[in-house]
């Protein structure tokens, strides 16, 4: 199921937003145009398949781009998909009448996807990375029909910070979510425009506009995930120091991999000390005067430092 029509900025409802609402919108585009600028994501004559799933993100995530896209300096284009991965009670008539009152181009994909998790996965198992590899399979191979550039998801700054300590914790990586990225496959490039965007202000952005939202029955619904664990701590930090989420993913785009231990990035084997120079010249040195005895102590206090 799909629809063409011109692109437009009106909204689907003739409620203006509050004045509140307008100015953290204009601050999220500003932090989704500096994302998409820092990483250059959009590039002139793409074709962006933004993906929804009815959430709070991807609604904000199509606002946003269609927003920045009529003041866009270069020239690209939008098409807004959904993959109806039939499960029961699915309004399935709610994203083609936004999208229809919106006037993007859109496109439905139907594939039972929930009938093949439901059926693979025993009961009380966390069925997200079945079910994100068969969205994934079904949303790449539309990308690669539709001759799709680029493929924007409404991952946001949380999300990052979140796949990080779920990678240190559980799986022994220090691995995030990339803003940007080449697909296993090589075939097609997913950019993430909201990656320094908090999740509250999206929340907060979605209730002020007032978006359709469709809840997901399959995997929202499960108890006990990893994800809502590593949530809730930070959270809890969050309260206990304002700024630390903010402060650690600033850390994944300052990465000093001399620091670490990852011998695939940074070549230990090869680091050598200096040649110490002969007895003779560091004695002639000292009597001139060159050598400073209480600067190399400093020095030398400063690298242990930098060490730990």
């Amino acid at each position: 199921m799909s629809a063409a029509a011109p692109q437009s900025a009106a909204r689907p409802s003739a409620t203006r937003p509050s004045a509140t609402v307008r100015k953290l919108g204009a601050r999220l585009r500003g932090l989704a145009g500096k994302a998409i600028a820092d990483y250059r994501m959009i590039e002139p004559g793409d074709r962006v398949m933004v993906c929804l799933s009815g959430g709070k993100d991807s609604y904000t995530l199509l606002d946003l781009l269609r927003s920045l896209q009529a003041s866009a300096e270069i020239d690209f284009t939008l098409l807004a998909v959904n993959l109806d991965q039939k499960q029961p009670g699915f309004p399935a008539h709610v994203l083609p009448q936004y999208l229809q009152s919106l006037g993007v181009p859109w496109h439905i994909i139907e594939q039972d996807t929930y009938r093949v998790v439901k059926r693979v996965i025993p009961e009380g198992k966390t069925m997200c990375s079945l079910c994100s590899r068969l969205r994934r399979g079904a949303l790449y191979r539309f990308a690669a029909e539709q001759g799709i550039t680029k493929i924007a998801l409404g991952h946001h700054r949380d999300d990052i910070v979140e796949t990080l300590f779920l990678n240190l914790f559980h799986a022994g990586r220090l691995k995030a979510m990339a803003p940007k990225l080449r697909s296993q496959d090589g075939r097609h490039v997913v950019i993430r425009p909201m990656a320094y965007i908090r999740e509250r202000d999206i929340a907060r952005y979605a209730r002020g506009m007032a978006f359709p939202l469709i809840p997901c029955r399959l995997c929202g619904s499960q108890p006990n995930l990893q994800r809502n664990a590593v949530k809730a701590m930070l959270a809890a930090w969050e309260r206990e120091q304002p700024g630390r989420s903010e402060s650690i993913f600033s850390a994944l785009r300052h990465v000093e991999p001399a620091t670490l231990a990852d011998t695939r990035l940074f070549n230990f084997a090869a680091l050598r000390g200096a040649p110490l120079p002969a007895e003779g010249a560091a004695g002639a040195e000292g009597a001139a005067g060159g050598a400073d005895p209480e600067a190399a102590v400093l020095e030398t206090a400063d690298n242990l430092a930098a060490i730990e």
